[in-house]
């Protein structure tokens, strides 16, 4: 039996539920030696910005057991580099494009978001709003509800297509955050975004990253990033794209089955830079084992299961 791997997130269609993690797969161009990328379900761009971001100073990466950390602090040469650049090399690609967005403002993030409005072949974006906001001492958008609802407004006024906000996993309920994106009009959700955390160098007796704290991802975080999406499915009525420490198909099937219509694979592409056409096949292998029509019968299947 065939079984379609085709999901879809709001009107975004996916030939399977697949995709790259941004800043984690550059522009997808830098893997293209290693995976045939028209077979991905959609590559999400690293993180870009109405202007130019140098970034932090290094070091900004750590290896951490069972993850890394990192505080590359959304280096980038800014949207018109990536519409005039970046674009004409990605836009003739048959999987899905997607630009992360970031700012720091709602306004910035919303000009942000207009000018890759205007690229045909970028059919949605996803909207980072882990950034900190310059108005209120630095404090991330998404960690109150007032403040995730004041970037998706903002940014859906301005943007048409499909539109997947980006929670981040360092707040009190994700649910409620989950839910204030969806009442500004959110296509989607995505989660997790790294977890905090810090690695010391016991030797120097000073923190390795260079401004003390950084994200951390990789298989460590896969049981919160895991819970974190199991709850956000039974919030909001939106589809839910789960991420955080996936590095094998188990891995996906398993967000799927908490509620994700896809998923989307980071850290493990440092590790193996063909491990996304290693999930897809997993996927398949799973879903014809399991002699499934669809692999969307799986999304959230194993809700109910608990009292």
């Amino acid at each position: 039996m065939n079984c379609s791997l085709l999901t879809k997130i709001g009107d975004l269609q996916l030939q399977n539920p697949v995709m790259t993690a941004s800043g984690t797969f550059g522009y997808g161009l830098e893997f293209a030696d290693f995976v045939d990328l028209n077979t991905l379900g959609g590559i999400i761009v690293k993180g870009t910005t109405l202007e130019p971001r140098q970034g932090n100073p290094y070091p900004r990466m750590a290896e951490t057991a069972q993850g890394m950390l990192n505080c590359v602090g959304l280096q980038n040469k800014g949207v018109d580099y990536f519409c005039n650049v970046i674009y004409p090399q990605v836009a003739g690609l048959k999987t899905n494009v997607i630009v992360n967005v970031s700012g720091n403002s709602p306004e910035t993030y919303a000009e942000c978001a207009r000018r890759i409005a205007e690229l045909d072949h970028i059919p949605a974006i996803e909207l980072n709003i882990s950034c900190p906001n310059v108005k209120k001492g630095g404090m991330a958008f998404g960690v109150t509800p007032e403040g995730a609802a004041s970037v998706v407004k903002a940014v859906r006024a301005a943007y048409p297509k499909t539109l997947i906000v980006k929670l981040s996993p360092n707040v009190t309920s994700i649910a409620d955050i989950a839910r204030a994106a969806e009442s500004e009009g959110a296509d989607a959700v995505s989660l997790i975004n790294t977890l905090m955390g810090m690695a010391i160098d016991a030797e120097r007796q000073r923190p390795i990253l260079s401004i003390g704290t950084g994200g951390l991802s990789g298989p460590a975080v896969k049981p919160v990033a895991l819970r974190m999406v199991w709850q956000v499915y039974e919030a909001v009525n939106i589809p839910v794209v789960g991420l955080g420490g996936i590095m094998n198909a188990t891995d996906a099937i398993e967000f799927m089955l908490a509620g994700a219509s896809a998923v989307e694979i980071g850290t493990a592409n440092f590790i193996d830079p063909t491990v996304t056409t290693k999930v897809i096949a997993g996927i398949k292998e799973y879903a014809e084992r399991h002699k499934l029509k669809s692999i969307t019968e799986i999304i959230g299947a194993a809700h109910g299961s608990v009292s």
